[in-house]
């Protein structure tokens, strides 16, 4: 084999509460092509994903080429590094005949990431619940519309941490993990209005928020406008907002509630995570 394409979902992580443990795949791509080449320069991001790969499967290392297509924006929120490191552990996977499985391509991810809550979704789709390296993946209806509001600004994920405190109220945290624990039930029983009332957060949300002026407003208009909840996606700047009806009404609110420039994506989730095209 001389060239593989792999297509890797966005992902939506956090959910709210569920910081660094919750995420789901979105129908959402970007394609990742690896043809075999010569020496060539690569983006650091793939090289770092090639240099990993290599060293866990004690594989020569050899030449390719990197070519990324697709609609997952960087910077936002949904996971784009993601698609670009499984899109190159795939690929570089396939063409040595598939030496590793996916689970362990997942576990080169996630530590490549620093967090699994995108990785685990985009590898395996669904909705994933992360503990300790623990992974559940529950399936999502097509009845739950995710309507994404995406600024035209980005914010590098690295930021976005630094500016979380090293403590919180353990009052706060009691209702962030009573929040976290509905949402999850609220997947896997497939009861999607009980996730009303659900996304409030006390551990990223407070002071992400301050990168995005408009977060409260846009959140606000969502719900008035019959979503679910709203959050935000990842460590932004995407905001997203969970329906079963109305999505377009609610997009519309949503657009009017942000005082910068956006654009409004409405998609459903993912179930089955990176393919090999």
């Amino acid at each position: 084999m001389e060239a593989v394409t792999v297509r890797v979902p966005a992902s939506t992580s956090n959910l709210g509460p569920g910081f660094d443990c919750l995420g789901i795949a979105l129908r959402l791509y970007n394609h990742v092509t690896l043809t075999r080449k010569g020496t060539h320069h690569l983006d650091p991001m793939v090289s770092a994903a090639a240099k990993s790969f290599f060293a866990a499967t004690k594989r020569k290392r050899f030449g390719f080429d990197c070519a990324i297509k697709g609609n997952v924006p960087p910077a936002r929120g949904l996971g784009a590094s993601v698609t670009v490191r499984l899109g190159v552990l795939h690929g570089l996977n396939e063409l040595c005949g598939r030496p590793l499985d996916r689970h362990k391509l997942f576990e080169l991810c996630a530590k490549l990431e620093g967090h699994p809550d995108n990785a685990a979704p985009a590898e395996f789709g669904g909705f994933n619940v992360m503990r300790d390296g623990v992974r559940q993946k529950f399936k999502v209806n097509s009845s739950l519309q995710f309507i994404l509001l995406i600024p035209e600004f980005e914010i590098a994920t690295a930021s976005a941490r630094k500016i979380l405190p090293t403590k919180i109220d353990r009052i706060n945290a009691v209702q962030s993990c009573a929040n976290a624990c509905a949402i999850t039930a609220a997947f896997v029983s497939r009861d999607y209005e009980k996730l009303r009332g659900g996304f409030g957060d006390f551990l990223h949300q407070p002071f992400r928020k301050k990168l995005i002026p408009f977060f409260d407003k846009v959140v606000a208009a969502a719900e008035k406008a019959g979503a679910l909840g709203a959050f935000l996606s990842g460590s932004g700047s995407t905001i997203a907002a969970l329906a079963l009806q109305d999505r377009h009404k609610i997009a519309k609110a949503m657009l009017a509630a942000c005082k910068t420039k956006a654009r409004v994506l409405i998609t459903t989730a993912d179930n089955h995570g990176t393919q090999i095209k």
